[in-house]
C-alpha cells in the first residue's frame, strides 16, 4: 500500500511514512517498513484477478487512435511503427489518465513504448521554461535493460522537449552526475547506481510524477525489494507507478498489494504463458554431450542468430572457446565483461557479424535485439518463471521462434517445473544425434499446479 495521507491517528510504533527523504533506510529500517506494509496491506490482487482491458483490444488498432500528440506520432512513425502491440493498445489510454497499473508482459512485447509514451505525453503536455527536474523515474535490473530502454525513450521524445538520462553502475558516475545537474524529465536507472546518487543528493525524487519498475520480478530475484520499498518511500504519495512484469509469481503479487493503489491489472498474455509464435522442443542429452549437439544444430541448420543460456559466466566463456575451435563465430556476454566490451559484443550480434551469443541470465536481461531465430537453453532454467524471459528473446511481434532445450537427466526435474507453470508439454524432438541412453521419462502431469 503506498504511503497514507491521513497523519491525525498515527500511532507512534508504526514507521513515518510520510517523510520523503534522501537519505538511505538502514536494512532494519526497511525489514521494519516491510513487516508494517505486511500487517496493513489489504489483499486486493491476487493471480486470478488479471482482466481484458475489453474492447480496446478490437477498436485502437492503429496508434493515432490512442489520444497520442502529433509529435510522438511522427518520432513514432520515423522509427518505423505502424500498429501498436497489444500491450501498447491496454496499457497507453490507462497510463494517460495517471492510474497505477499491474501489467504482464513479455520481453519483446513492447512494454517500452506501453509506459514510456505516456510519460512523455505528461511530461510535455506540462512542461514549462527553465530548468528541468526529475519527473518521471524508470528502474530495470541490469544497465543493458536500462540503456535500451533510454535509448528508446530518446527516439520517442525526439520532437518535445523532454529530455532523459540514463544511469547505471560499471562506469564513471561524472558524466552521469553532469547531465543529471542540467536538468532532466526522465531518469533511467538501475538500483544500485540510483541509490549512490540519491545517497550523494545528486539525486531528488520529491517531484517524481510517475514511477516505472520494469521487469519486477526479476529485480525481485535479484534482492532488490528493500531498495524498491525504499524508492516508494521517497516519492511523493500522488505519484503513479507502473510495475511490469513477464510472470507474476505471489513475490509480485505482495508487492502490488504493497505499493498500487487501485491499480488497471493487464495482462497481453496470461502470465507465464509461452509465446505461441515460438516453437519450444526438448532434446534429452547428458551434459557432456552437450557441446556436441550444438555444434550440431548450428551447423547442419545454418542458424544465423541464435542466443544459447548458460548458467555461469565461467561456462559461457568456455562454450564460446569451444565454438570457436569449431569455427563458429561466436561471444559471451556477462557481467564479468568490461561496459564496453558488453556493448561492442551487443553491436556485432545485433549487425549479425556474430551469428551466435552465448550469455548468462542477468546479462541477458538487456538484450532487445530484433531477428533472433533460435533460443537455446544449454542449461535448463532452474526457476520455471526464467523459462519464460529466456524464450521471449525470439518470436516477437507476430514472427517466429524457435526454442531448443537442452535437457540432462539431472534437469529433468527443471522441465516438470516448466511444463506444470506454462501448463503444456514442450515437444520432445526425434531422430537427433547424442541422444541420452537413459530412458525418456514421461510426460509431466499438468493437473499438479506448481508449488
Amino acid at each position: 500500500m503506498k504511503k497514507h495521507k491521513d497523519h491525525s491517528d498515527k500511532n507512534e510504533s508504526e514507521p513515518d511514512l510520510h517523510k520523503n527523504t534522501r537519505d538511505p533506510i538502514s536494512l532494519d529500517k526497511s525489514k521494519e517498513l516491510t513487516n508494517y506494509f505486511r500487517r496493513e496491506a489489504k489483499k486486493f490482487i491476487s493471480p486470478e484477478d488479471f482482466i481484458d482491458t475489453g474492447t480496446l483490444t478490437d477498436k485502437n488498432r492503429y496508434f493515432h487512435e490512442l489520444s497520442l500528440t502529433d509529435p510522438i506520432h511522427r518520432a513514432l512513425s520515423e522509427q518505423g511503427y505502424r500498429n501498436p502491440t497489444p500491450i501498447q493498445i491496454k496499457v497507453i489510454p490507462v497510463a494517460l489518465q495517471g492510474k497505477d497499473i499491474l501489467a504482464t508482459a513479455q520481453t519483446g512485447s513492447g512494454k517500452t513504448a506501453a509506459f514510456a509514451l505516456p510519460i512523455i505525453q505528461r511530461i510535455e503536455a506540462r512542461k514549462t521554461r527553465g530548468r528541468s527536474f526529475p519527473r518521471a523515474l524508470i528502474v530495470s535490473p541490469t544497465r543493458e535493460l536500462a540503456s535500451q530502454i533510454g535509448e528508446n525513450i530518446k527516439k520517442y521524445a525526439w520532437y518535445t522537449r523532454v529530455r532523459q538520462v540514463t544511469v547505471y553502475g560499471g562506469v564513471s558516475k561524472i558524466p552521469q552526475t553532469r547531465q543529471l545537474k542540467k536538468g532532466k524529465d526522465i531518469i533511467v536507472a538501475t538500483p544500485g547506481r540510483l541509490h549512490d546518487l540519491i545517497t550523494e543528493g545528486v539525486v531528488e525524487l520529491d517531484r517524481i510524477e510517475t514511477l516505472v519498475l520494469d521487469e519486477a520480478d526479476r529485480m525481485l530475484d535479484m534482492g532488490f525489494i528493500d531498495s524498491i520499498l525504499e524508492l516508494i518511500l521517497m516519492i511523493p504519495d500522488t505519484s503513479q507507478i507502473m510495475l511490469f512484469s513477464a510472470t507474476m509469481p505471489q513475490q509480485i503479487v505482495d508487492l502490488a498489494n504493497k505499493v498500487l493503489v487501485k491499480p488497471a491489472i493487464i495482462s497481453a498474455d496470461p502470465p507465464a504463458s509461452p509465446v505461441d509464435s515460438i516453437a519450444s522442443s526438448v532434446f534429452f542429452v547428458e551434459q557432456d554431450d552437450k557441446f556436441s549437439l550444438l555444434s550440431h544444430i548450428i551447423t547442419t541448420e545454418g542458424i544465423k542468430k541464435a542466443l544459447v543460456f548458460m548458467k555461469t559466466k565461467h561456462s559461457a566463456d568456455r562454450l564460446v572457446k569451444k565454438l570457436r575451435k569449431d569455427r563458429i563465430r561466436s561471444d559471451a556476454i556477462h557481467g564479468d565483461k568490461a561496459q564496453h566490451l558488453r556493448e561492442k559484443t551487443l553491436k556485432n550480434f545485433k549487425s549479425g557479424d556474430i551469428p551466435v551469443l552465448v550469455a548468462t541470465d542477468v546479462a541477458a536481461l538487456g538484450i532487445d535485439v530484433n531477428n533472433i531465430t533460435h533460443i537455446i537453453n544449454f542449461d535448463m532454467p532452474a526457476e520455471a518463471e526464467m523459462y519464460i524471459h529466456r524464450i521471449g528473446r525470439t518470436g516477437r511481434v507476430g514472427k517466429k521462434g524457435i526454442a531448443y532445450n537442452f535437457c540432462a537427466e539431472r534437469e529433468r526435474h527443471y522441465l516438470v517445473g516448466i511444463e506444470q507453470l506454462i501448463g503444456q508439454h514442450l515437444k520432445r524432438a526425434e531422430n537427433y544425434p547424442f541422444m541420452s541412453q537413459i530412458p525418456v521419462p514421461e510426460k509431466t502431469d499438468l493437473s499438479e499446479k506448481r508449488k
